[in-house]
């Protein structure tokens, strides 16, 4: 059974302090955004290249990845996959003020997932202190159509993220694998981490999540981008 309350959260801070602040040439990735909207997809795709269509719910989930950079040796990469439903407020404030990159994702389908993806923007740049913030906004399901319910125009939100937030944009499918190395590349450009992430297809597909915290018991259900 998982602790519950503000020990465990503050526990698990402590550790991820340490692990921020430890171990030299580490890079940290958070992926935020609404439930639902394919972050723990992605990140599956990259590592795995792997698509499951079943929907399971994440907690939080941190997937560890080293490999040799170019003249920088030894990398540490570290990828934070989030809970959409931000259960653990402390800790995800904890993870803005000490993270080097972020991915905000949204589906080309829901066009409230946007409107968390501008939210999460604004909270981050308050809690960074106004400051420039390495930030790529992700399209996620880039492979559906108008007809298969794409709301969300790539150009339309181009011109938002890139015009008025001076950010990243890329949009990319985990079910067809397009571009999701492209989401990667994005991230560590804006860290200027050296992103040969090709020489490491061998070794990510071995590459375990490590559960950020302990999972709760699965919960029942009622009824009721461009890179290339």
């Amino acid at each position: 059974m998982k602790p519950e309350g503000k020990d465990s959260v503050l526990g698990y801070s402590d550790q991820l302090i340490m692990s921020l602040t430890g171990r030299p040439n580490t890079v940290r990735l958070v992926f935020l955004g609404a439930a639902r909207v394919g972050k723990s997809a992605l990140i599956r795709r990259f590592l795995h290249d792997r698509f499951e269509h079943k929907y399971t719910r994440t907690v939080e989930e941190l997937h560890v990845l080293e490999y040799d950079a170019a003249g920088s040796g030894k990398m540490r990469l570290e990828i934070l996959d989030t809970s959409g439903s931000y259960s653990f407020p402390a800790m995800r404030e904890l993870c803005i003020r000490h993270s080097d990159a972020f991915a905000l994702v949204y589906a080309v389908d829901d066009p409230g997932s946007f409107e968390e993806v501008r939210r999460l923007r604004d909270e981050i740049l308050e809690l960074r202190g106004g400051k420039s913030v390495p930030i790529t906004v992700v399209g996620s399901k880039a492979d559906l159509t108008e007809a298969e319910g794409r709301e969300l125009l790539a150009g339309d939100a181009m011109a938002t993220v890139e015009g008025e937030w001076n950010a990243n944009f890329v949009e990319a499918s985990a079910r067809t694998g397009e571009n999701t190395v492209g989401v990667f590349h994005a991230l560590l450009q804006e860290v200027n981490v050296p992103h040969r992430l090709s020489l490491t297809v061998g070794k990510r597909r071995n590459t375990d999540p490590r559960p950020a915290v302990k999972k709760r018991p699965p919960l029942k259900k009622h009824k009721s981008c461009i890179l290339s």
